[in-house]
């Protein structure tokens, strides 16, 4: 099948869904992702020996939890998850839940830093599995040069920064603040075959292709909604199964782009399934992608 040069991208409207992660204990990270990131639960359905855990804010999910115990744990050296980002509609917002999360004796924080298009605070689970916490500036304010977005790692200092945003009423509110899943930030074992899936195949657009070791893409102009780096992971192959990362969800607005996703697959001979309301995939290093419609139910979340 042929691919027309208007059907090599994904809509400007893409975003991206609930990540879901294997988890060894259910109800310690739920607890730790309730009480850390002000999340509840929004559904659970059991599946064979497995129980799968949704849990967001309001009627946003933004994490699906599959308890797999019997599975090693998660190896920062292998592809596969970097960190998760959380996206936060105002600096108060963001605060709000960074305390949170330093309130927590199970978080690990690992750094804060002024990326030029957004302010954005990292963590590690219980599991040792990446967050991140972040805010966006005004597209505005992002420095581009032709098809790059300028962006950079500068220190951000955390103290400075809950002492100007946090307020009480943001603090007791949380839960009820709105959030997303910003991006995904994946480990992979080389930015060229990642480029070849994730940009050539799948349709999202490079951003920034001079940080070393790294490559960021995204859909409609956005600073990224993937980024690949092999910083711990160079060389890696497929991924063996363990915790961790078990989804990577995209969603575009209709039915046109999952057929235009479908013939792109097929033109390279990726293999993929398809129900005619999302796509499943799977990468070079065997992390598993759906790319699905907006009107997703919790049923067919819960069903992946």
């Amino acid at each position: 099948m042929t691919v027309s040069l208007d059907d090599r991208l994904l809509a400007p409207e893409t975003s991206m869904g609930a990540v879901t992660l294997r988890v060894a204990d259910l109800e310690g990270m739920s607890s730790y992702y309730s009480r850390a990131f002000a999340m509840e639960p929004v559904a659970e359905r059991t599946r064979d020996r497995e129980v799968h855990r949704v849990l967001g804010r309001g009627l946003t999910p933004l994490v699906r939890l599959v308890h797999t115990p019997d599975l090693p744990g998660v190896d920062p050296r292998q592809a596969g998850l970097f960190h998760t980002a959380f996206l936060f509609e105002s600096p108060a917002s963001l605060a709000a839940t960074v305390y949170r999360a330093t309130q927590d004796p199970r978080s690990r924080f690992v750094g804060s830093s002024d990326h030029l298009v957004s302010e954005a605070f990292y963590f590690t689970d219980p599991e040792g599995n990446g967050v991140e916490l972040y805010v966006d500036r005004d597209r505005d304010q992002w420095v581009r040069h032709g098809n790059e977005i300028r962006m950079a790692t500068e220190y951000l200092d955390p103290n400075v920064y809950l002492k100007r945003h946090l307020t009480e009423e943001t603090l007791d509110a949380a839960v009820s603040q709105a959030g997303t899943v910003g991006h995904v930030h994946l480990q992979v074992g080389d930015l060229h075959t990642a480029r070849a899936f994730y940009v050539d195949a799948l349709g999202f657009e490079t951003t920034q292709t001079e940080y070393p070791g790294a490559l960021f893409a995204s859909a409609g102009g956005y600073h990224h909604h993937l980024a690949m780096n092999v910083w711990n992971s160079r060389g890696s192959g497929p991924r063996a199964a363990g915790l961790g990362l078990g989804d990577v969800a995209v969603t575009v607005p209709d039915t046109a782009d999952l057929e235009s996703l479908t013939a792109r697959l097929r033109a390279r001979s990726i293999p993929f399934g398809s129900n005619g309301r999302s796509v499943t995939v799977t990468d070079p290093w065997g992390t598993h992608v759906t790319v699905a419609l907006p009107d997703l139910t919790t049923d067919e979340l819960m069903a992946r």
